[in-house]
């Protein structure tokens, strides 16, 4: 297994957009390659967001269940520092083909224009890893 994060600027993402984020919008944060186990993954503001009311966020995978990891975290009431609850609902998950682990906007009366929270997900390929048997190398066959 190995941690991977991203941070993601609610600025930043805005800006990309090209216009405000709104409510369902979503951010791509995590590339997980096919045959990969996402065996845990949360959210931390590192950021204190400002400029929303009622941004709540959800931590998922778009093409399968969209709030498997967070489902609900408050986002304009978080500090610095605060974690999202960790839903536990639907991990480890096998990505069998490349996909995205994705913050989803789930609600929001404004969504936040400042502030950012760092995604990290723990991952492991479970590709297979070829012919393991002793007779690969002679040392093998000796024990």
């Amino acid at each position: 297994p190995y941690i991977v994060e991203q941070e993601i600027d609610l600025a930043a993402a805005a800006t990309a957009k090209g216009s405000a984020l709104a409510a369902a919008d979503i951010i791509q944060a995590i590339t997980v390659g096919a045959n990969t186990m996402v065996m845990a993954a949360g959210m931390e503001c590192t950021t204190t967001p400002s400029g929303g009311t009622g941004t709540v966020l959800d931590l998922g995978i778009t093409g399968g269940d969209v709030d498997a990891f967070v489902d609900g975290f408050a986002f304009d009431s978080a500090s610095a520092g605060d974690y999202a609850t960790l839903a536990n609902t639907a991990t480890p998950i096998l990505v069998t083909t490349s996909d995205t682990v994705d913050v989803l906007i789930q609600a929001a009366t404004t969504v936040s224009t400042a502030g950012k929270v760092r995604v990290w997900a723990v991952l492991m390929d479970v590709d297979g890893l070829g012919e393991m048997s002793a007779d690969e190398v002679a040392r093998d066959a000796l024990a």
